[in-house]
């Protein structure tokens, strides 16, 4: 059994899909197992039917319109670097109504199911692959993987939209009596789960470099300093997944492919620039190929 596993990496998520791309129409890979962890829920339903061109269309034309609600980041473009501030208004209008995060991002919430119909749900889910988006049950303080064959439209379309939701930056989502959030705070990179249900080799997208290339700008207000800390936090379940993961392959002689990021994207991945998005998506689908050629001639 083949699994595809695409790690969580907000925007970044476009060189997952240019990676994909390669995997899926010139390699002709055929997946039992789709895993996705937040940005990776959204593109493996679509990478699972094969419609790769519309995930492109939709991926790369998503922006901050299209995620939030209530947009919780002012994005300030200064000597080519975009720069984070908070939005004081918006956070303020936040606590007004007593929520519990800085944003709401029902809106993308409302574009996963423009950009993925019932027709497509029912397709996908009596197909043989099976397709599993990762979510963080925060009331239990644990992991959840959500198969497509156990749920409805409705429910999966739900599950998919809670994988991505980056709190406290984006919305909170209490279902079945407990609440839940980013499927990347409990796992970002699934391969223990693909390895367990079956898989006997992985291809694994990690929207991160290998190492740390340079060093990187600590934030320089409180606002981006917090988003900051997160992903430092986040790298870390990162690295836990990835090792956890090598040991389930190497006791279950499982073979992992994996595909880092060999460049430094973004400094942050909430930030939906279409532009830079295509060119990620080009990226990704060039690395996937030049290390897919270095492997053959490694071969022979």
């Amino acid at each position: 059994m083949r699994a595809l596993v695409i790690s969580g990496g907000g925007s970044k998520g476009a060189f997952g899909g240019g990676v994909a791309q390669y995997l899926l129409q010139e390699k002709m890979y055929k997946y039992d197992i789709l895993i996705g962890s937040s940005t990776g829920s959204l593109l493996i339903p679509h990478l699972a039917l094969g419609k790769v061109d519309k995930i492109y269309g939709a991926y790369t034309n998503v922006d901050m319109g299209k995620i939030f609600d209530i947009n919780p980041f002012v994005v300030k473009h200064k000597n080519d670097v975009d720069v984070v501030t908070i939005n004081h208004f918006n956070v303020l209008l936040q606590f007004l109504k007593g929520r519990r995060t800085f944003g709401e991002s029902k809106k993308l919430h409302n574009y996963i199911k423009e950009t993925f119909s019932e027709e497509e749900f029912l397709q996908l889910r009596d197909s043989f692959c099976d397709v599993i988006v990762t979510v963080t049950n925060l009331s239990k303080n644990d992991v959840e993987y959500k198969s497509i064959k156990d749920f409805n439209y409705a429910e999966f379309c739900d599950w998919i939209w809670i994988s991505c939701n980056y709190i406290p930056f984006m919305s909170l989502v209490s279902k079945n009596n407990n609440e839940y959030g980013d499927g990347g705070f409990s796992s970002l990179v699934p391969i223990r789960e693909a390895i367990n249900r079956g898989a006997t080799e992985v291809d694994v997208v990690i929207l991160e470099t290998e190492t740390q290339i340079t060093p990187k700008s600590v934030g320089k207000n409180p606002f981006s300093l917090m988003i900051d800390l997160f992903q430092t936090l986040l790298n870390q379940v990162e690295k836990h997944d990835i090792t956890i993961g090598k040991l389930a392959a190497k006791n279950k002689n499982v073979k992992l492919n994996l595909y880092y990021t060999p460049t430094y994207l973004t400094n942050n991945a909430l930030i939906f620039n279409k532009e830079k998005m295509k060119q990620w998506w080009q990226q990704g689908y060039d690395y996937a190929k030049n290390k897919s050629e270095l492997m053959s001639d490694n071969l022979q």
